[in-house]
């Protein structure tokens, strides 16, 4: 299945998509969040839908499309994942998940404008898979345990500012990661059924020029090792969002120009659905 969130910010109708067209979902819960992913999703809306009690959003296409989860509790990330971006970035492939967090006011729709944060010159697209997680997961015995706590799967843009990251960041990323909108999701949570989640096709284009293209078949660190690795230091509650890293082609890499007002980011992934943002200069409110 896909579920989605139609409309306004802070004010989304949660949907269940068959195509193109969209089927609302609040017969069955007010959002598409921890408590709906936690409890049976997919079998609780195919028993409304088989019941007939999903109506169709006839104007769904003119509307806004959220971020298709919820505010999560916690964005938990994955660094150089890649084995070719951790060497663009002049590292060594790492041995063990490198693990950072975003806030989860970073998580705004697939479309939504982004803002370049004030004094930056280092704005950096990044495609990443997300993972959704559908459980509460502690302490899982093996990775062969994780695929019973995922809800599913999303595309994520996992924006960064490099010299925040980097050169201000007292030995974390986090500064780079956790501006307002930092991380676009979305257009639709795609059950696992659905997704063969290590074959999967990542791209990314700034101004229509191609960046990234690579597939997640590539991860030095699969989902169900992330999964299970994370568990073992933080709880992931239902809701929560994985990103679990970019592959090579960011502008960290030094092959092309960081972001600037007006430029447009699109990143893909095959079967989940595709993003495109523009990048804005940051105005003082007034």
């Amino acid at each position: 299945m896909k579920f989605a969130r139609l409309g306004d910010p802070g004010n989304e109708v949660p949907v269940v998509l068959d195509g193109d067209r969209a089927f609302d979902l609040r017969s069955v819960t007010s959002d598409v969040d921890g408590e709906f992913l936690a409890n049976d999703p997919v079998g609780r809306t195919q028993a409304a839908w088989d019941a007939g009690a999903l109506p169709e959003i006839e104007d769904a296409s003119s509307l806004r499309i959220g971020s298709p989860i919820a505010r999560p509790s916690a964005v938990v990330c994955i660094g150089q994942n890649y084995a070719a971006h951790a060497r663009e970035s002049g590292a060594e492939p790492p041995t063990v998940p490198i693990m950072f967090l975003k806030t989860p006011n970073t998580v705004v729709g697939p479309n939504d404008a982004v803002t370049i944060p004030r004094g930056s010159e280092k704005t950096d697209w990044e495609v990443e898979l997300g993972v959704v997680i559908g459980a509460r997961a502690a302490y899982l015995d093996s990775p062969a345990d994780a695929a019973a706590h995922i809800a599913g799967f999303v595309v994520a843009n996992d924006v960064s500012e490099r010299a925040f990251q980097m050169e201000v960041s007292g030995g974390q990323w986090s500064k780079g990661k956790i501006a307002f909108g930092f991380n676009p999701t979305g257009p639709w949570l795609v059950t696992p059924d659905e997704v063969d989640v290590q074959n999967l096709r990542l791209r990314s284009w700034v101004g229509g020029e191609p960046r990234q293209d690579s597939n997640t078949n590539d991860m030095i660190f699969d989902v169900a090792t992330i999964v299970h690795h994370l568990s073992q230091y933080v709880t992931l509650e239902p809701g929560d969002l994985i990103l679990t890293g970019t592959p090579q082609g960011v502008a960290f890499g030094g092959k092309f120009p960081y972001l600037k007002a007006g430029d447009v980011v699109e990143v893909e992934i095959e079967g989940l659905g595709h993003q495109r943002q523009e990048f804005t200069a940051w105005e003082a409110a007034r």
